[in-house]
């Protein structure tokens, strides 16, 4: 076997809302069908599903990796009221990172690395 991509399903809550708070994060949607749809972002891909498990939602995080942590803070705080929950830019052993909270209650860490 040799993978050439994976591709995380994220659940919502309420699937109007999380579009639209993904394409403010700079993703562009692609419908499947009225279940799902697919959010792109140069090579980054995921599905949004029209189904939610809290604990599976609340127990979720990511990882987004991003040449420019300070143009992602941008991005996120012109989101609006679209944002719930975030953490400014936190410095660690690794790189800087922002933790953000999606839709449904799932965790991004929106990260750059360090070197």
């Amino acid at each position: 076997m040799q993978p050439t991509d994976i591709r995380l399903f994220i659940p919502s809550k309420d699937f109007a809302f999380s579009q639209a708070f993904y394409q403010a994060l700079g993703f562009s949607r692609d419908p499947v069908n009225d279940q799902l749809c697919i959010f792109s972002q140069g090579e980054c891909t995921f599905f949004l599903q029209n189904f939610c498990n809290q604990a599976l939602a609340e127990n979720l995080m990511m990882q987004l990796i991003v040449k420019d942590i300070n143009a992602a803070l941008k991005q996120i705080e012109s989101m609006g009221e679209l944002v719930d929950k975030y953490e400014p830019i936190q410095q660690e052993t690794w790189g800087k990172v922002i933790y953000l909270s999606g839709p449904a209650g799932e965790l991004w860490h929106i990260t750059q690395l360090t070197g």
